[in-house]
């Protein structure tokens, strides 16, 4: 398995978990807060997606750019601004839905919370699953015969 299949991987996981916490929190959501909760409860999962695609999404990028090497700055500028990215638009969206009546706030905190923790055990999930090695194993000179 390759390093793109595992982030492939780790999207198709993250997709469940959104849609678990979707169908979760807007229930809970709707049954606590009516309707504010409804949507806050979608949105928490949205957003909890968004984050883990921009994850995988900036990983590949950056795979593709640098032609594999983990070790250019290339990469690790992708990555870093990917990170940046998060950080920002996670203080924009706190900044901008903080005050907005149609969503419930203790309802979309829950459920922000819920995908932060989601996603990070389906990343886990997905790089225990994915058989990539640490090295590159040593292969044995093609003069010896073994037989």
């Amino acid at each position: 398995m390759n390093v793109e299949r595992t982030l492939k991987l780790s999207l198709i996981y993250g997709a469940v978990v959104a849609v678990l916490i979707a169908m979760v929190g807007s229930v809970v959501g709707a049954l606590v807060a009516e309707l504010p909760g409804l949507y806050a409860g979608l949105l928490g999962a949205a957003v909890g997606f968004a984050f883990v695609g921009v994850t995988a999404l900036s990983i590949m990028l950056a795979i593709r750019l640098t032609r594999n090497d983990p070790s250019s700055p290339l990469f690790v500028a992708v990555i870093m601004g990917a990170w940046l990215l998060k950080l920002i638009g996670f203080i924009a969206f706190v900044a901008i839905f903080r005050d907005v009546a149609a969503f419930d706030p203790v309802v979309l905190f829950v459920c922000l919370v819920a995908a932060a923790i989601g996603t990070v055990a389906v990343d886990v999930l997905a790089v225990l699953r994915s058989r990539i090695p640490y090295v590159a194993p040593r292969l044995p000179d093609g003069d010896a015969d073994s037989s």
